[in-house]
């Protein structure tokens, strides 16, 4: 199968799985206070699938994704996956959360998907050819001031609260609204399409960010760590933005 069609159709399914178990599954909101255990289980059983079918079609292909780590094959391609993105709004039944999917080469982003199935959100972008929305060319927001903006954010896997305290005073009086959507795909998606003008991470991990890394650029957006240097596999703080108001928001960030 063309590695395009590829993508598109292995995100798909697996979002499309997800959603079958977010609607059928009536324990979730019983057990949120245990919820990492029933959400665990989701996310192994649509890695497998997505990490199998990746195998199965393109077997020299090296693999990163959250539950099955690091598959090596060929250091060229590497696909990066997320299964299930928002695992907290998941077992909460909140419709937020995403299938996300990205294939590197060398490095660097090259296709990326991001699918949102409880609201019907299908992202997909490809280098130097854009990014796109349910098959529509989308484009960033074009807020340039720092105060009219919306900005989301999350901690991702930053533990110290006096730092994430820290860097929301040091934002939220200076922007229209702060607000956390808890997926990291939906939040760089969203500043693909222009809902929100940037977002801002601590500490996340590859395969939650980088579909949305490719998507952002692709969409006209900026995309850096908070000292300026371009999104890299190692676990990073991150800016995305409609680049307009980039700059402002990483000197707020660079030191915190």
């Amino acid at each position: 199968m063309n590695v395009e069609k590829f993508i598109q159709s292995i995100t798909k399914e697996a979002g499309g799985r997800l959603l079958r178990c977010f609607r059928q599954e009536n324990r979730l909101v019983a057990i949120r206070g245990t919820s990492k255990e029933v959400v665990t289980r989701y996310d192994k059983i649509i890695d497998k699938f997505i990490v199998q079918k990746i195998q199965r079609e393109f077997p020299d292909h090296s693999i990163l994704s959250e539950e099955s780590g690091l598959i090596k094959r060929k250091e060229e391609f590497l696909w990066i996956v997320d299964s299930l993105d928002g695992s907290g709004n998941f077992a909460g039944k909140n419709p937020l959360f995403s299938v996300c999917v990205c294939l590197c080469l060398k490095g660097e982003p090259f296709l990326s998907a991001i699918y949102a199935p409880a609201i019907n959100e299908f992202y997909y972008a490809k280098k130097s050819n854009g990014a796109y929305l349910n098959g529509k060319k989308i484009k960033v927001s074009k807020i340039n001031k720092l105060k009219e903006s919306y900005i989301v954010y999350c901690e991702g896997n930053e533990k110290n609260k006096k730092r994430i305290a820290k860097i929301f005073f040091e934002i939220y009086p200076k922007v229209t609204e702060l607000r956390k959507i808890g997926s990291a795909g939906i939040e760089s998606a969203w500043v693909a399409k222009g809902a929100v003008d940037g977002y801002y991470t601590t500490k996340i991990d590859p395969w939650d960010v980088a579909a949305g890394v490719l998507l952002v650029e692709e969409a006209g957006g900026k995309v850096s760590d908070f000292k300026g240097n371009p999104w890299k596999i190692d676990r990073q703080d991150l800016i995305f933005s409609n680049s307009l108001i980039h700059k402002k928001l990483r000197s707020y960030l660079k030191e915190l």
